[in-house]
């Protein structure tokens, strides 16, 4: 933004201050005070919130966030983010400017795995299109792109019980090392209910995948979203909407597993991110 573009705005916003609510105003201040403000854990797997000059264009890892009339918006960190990124922001104007962060590294757990069917952990050929078909529709699901903001009404658990298996994680199955586990694992018998942790859309709603069985899809807004799998039931419909602490499902113990649970994942667009860091402390069950 231009310096004479940067004080008018000050100035027009300052002398209409009076006009403004105590929300609103915070927000004028944060605007006048500097063109780009986050807060967030600042983690490998966490969710950042930000806010800029309304107008403003946010890009992250080649990603533009959505940015609202108020200028917010939010962004995801993935398992591997490395220690610095940059966040660019172009103004109205068409002025661009880079703003660097550091980003906490963690260290992931190694998990052996055994007893899993052979059919899993290495697949026959004759399932290769099956998963390759499931794989882009989980795709094309997580790729929906909505300006709601369901996720401003926070998070809580979809499920209370046990946690069997951590974000982050490296999953050994049968002495054969597999993708990074993405997913918050929570132990519970095959046909608990589990509820919507936020309010959202549904964009998936698959009975039985090859690897995650019975998978759901609530789409939160703004490219985030939750995915849940190893269902046994689905209890409700792409394109439905929820509300949180509804129930959206049962758990079960299909496709890919050893036991009954839930595996909660979430995504902002491309960048997978540790729900853990979303939810207040789990209660007693």
């Amino acid at each position: 933004m231009s310096k004479f573009l940067y004080l008018t705005l000050s100035l027009i916003l300052l002398l209409n201050a009076s006009y403004l609510s105590a929300e609103e105003t915070s927000v004028v201040a944060k605007i006048v005070a500097k063109p780009l403000d986050i807060k967030g854990d600042w983690v490998q797997g966490g969710l950042l919130h930000g806010q800029t000059v309304p107008g403003n264009t946010v890009t992250v890892f080649g990603h533009s966030a959505s940015v609202d009339e108020r200028g917010r918006f939010i962004f995801g960190l993935g398992r591997d983010t490395k220690k610095r990124i940059d966040v660019e922001v172009k103004t109205v104007d068409g002025q661009s400017r880079v703003y660097p962060f550091d980003v906490e590294q963690r260290e992931y757990d190694i998990q052996r795995i055994e007893g899993v069917a052979k059919k899993y952990v290495a697949p026959p050929k004759s399932v290769s299109k099956r998963i390759s078909t499931e794989a882009a529709q989980v795709k094309k699901a997580r790729k929906v792109l909505r300006d709601a903001e369901e996720f401003r009404q926070g998070f809580t658990w979809p499920l209370i019980g046990r946690i069997t298996g951590v974000y982050g994680s490296q999953r050994v199955f049968n002495g054969v090392p597999k993708r990074p586990h993405y997913g918050l694992d929570i132990a519970g018998p095959i046909g608990a209910t589990v509820v919507a942790p936020a309010p959202g859309v549904v964009t998936l709603a698959h009975e039985n995948m090859y690897y995650s069985g019975g998978t759901l899809i609530v789409d939160h807004g703004q490219g985030l979203s939750s995915t849940f799998i190893h269902l046994s039931k689905i209890l409700v419909k792409v394109g439905d909407p929820i509300v949180r602490g509804q129930a959206i499902a049962e758990v079960g113990a299909s496709g890919r597993v050893t036991g009954p649970h839930l595996d909660w994942r979430m995504n902002w667009k491309n960048q997978r991110i540790d729900p853990f860091l979303l939810v207040p402390p789990m209660p007693e069950s």
